[in-house]
């Protein structure tokens, strides 16, 4: 067996070298390891989240990596903060080849209980900017030949669940949303991809826990009961967005990859 050979070929297969990648809700959690996973595997990287601070500390994480890193305080429900950051980004790296939507805000009501603000508020973090950063970034795509979109949906975006009418409606749209985009852009070489996490330990799972009433230790043990055993890591996530952005998933499109530890198997 040749192994150099067989490393060289998968390393060639999920290298992002000279390609240039935008990530949102990038400042902690999933989006800041997907940033980092990118950047190992060669992408430049600009970071949008709406707190500068926090996109400024995943751009210092990844400058040591040898690529480009640019961290934007971004509105992603804002189209003119959309715009902006897309035009940024051209500026300063030529092209866009890759774009993350995984920004998204989760609030634990049930529809009597939740208000119309809180539902506005997460169908636009969660869903709207999937549309604004697309709209935005697809020209750019299409005009450099072709590129892939990676959007965040959820175990939720395939089935409901409790307390959480306004996230579970986003991010089942979000999935639908990928279909459309597919069909729309596939003879453009626009691949868009969705990955559906099951629970993951990030501080938005924190908040899900404060929102609750419950203990957060409690919570992680209870969502470990699934068949392997375990909550998620934002690493897992990232090893899926980074198969979805490499040519080793180049003829997939328009597919949500479940990544929850057979959580809804």
């Amino acid at each position: 067996m040749n192994t150099a050979r067989i490393a060289e070929r998968a390393g060639q297969l999920l290298s992002l070298e000279s390609k240039v990648a935008i990530v949102t809700g990038a400042g902690s959690g999933i989006g800041r390891e997907i940033c980092i996973r990118l950047a190992e595997m060669g992408a430049s990287v600009v970071i949008l989240d709406k707190n500068p601070e926090s996109a400024r500390v995943t751009a210092d994480l990844i400058q040591p990596l040898g690529v480009g890193a640019l961290a934007i305080a971004c509105d992603v429900t804002s189209r003119s903060a959309c715009e902006r950051a897309t035009e940024q980004s051209v500026a300063a790296f030529e092209r866009i080849d890759i774009l993350c939507n995984n920004a998204g805000i989760v609030v634990r009501k049930d529809a009597v209980s939740l208000a119309e603000p809180e539902w506005d508020a997460v169908l636009a973090v969660t869903l709207k900017s999937v549309y604004l950063l697309s709209h935005e970034v697809i020209p750019h795509m299409a005009h450099t030949g072709g590129g892939s979109i990676i959007n965040t949906g959820s175990g939720w975006s395939l089935r409901g669940g409790p307390r959480a009418v306004a996230y579970c409606a986003a991010k089942g749209g979000v999935v639908n949303l990928t279909r459309a985009m597919a069909i729309d852009h596939g003879r453009q070489n626009i691949r868009v991809n969705c990955v559906c996490p099951g629970d993951i330990d990030t501080p938005m799972l924190a908040a899900e826990c404060q929102q609750l009433g419950k203990d957060r230790n409690q919570f992680i043990t209870e969502a470990a009961d699934r068949p392997l055993g375990r909550i998620g890591t934002t690493g897992d996530v990232a090893d899926a967005v980074l198969f979805l952005a490499s040519d080793m998933s180049k003829w997939i499109t328009g597919a949500q990859l479940v990544v929850d530890g057979g959580g809804i198997a």
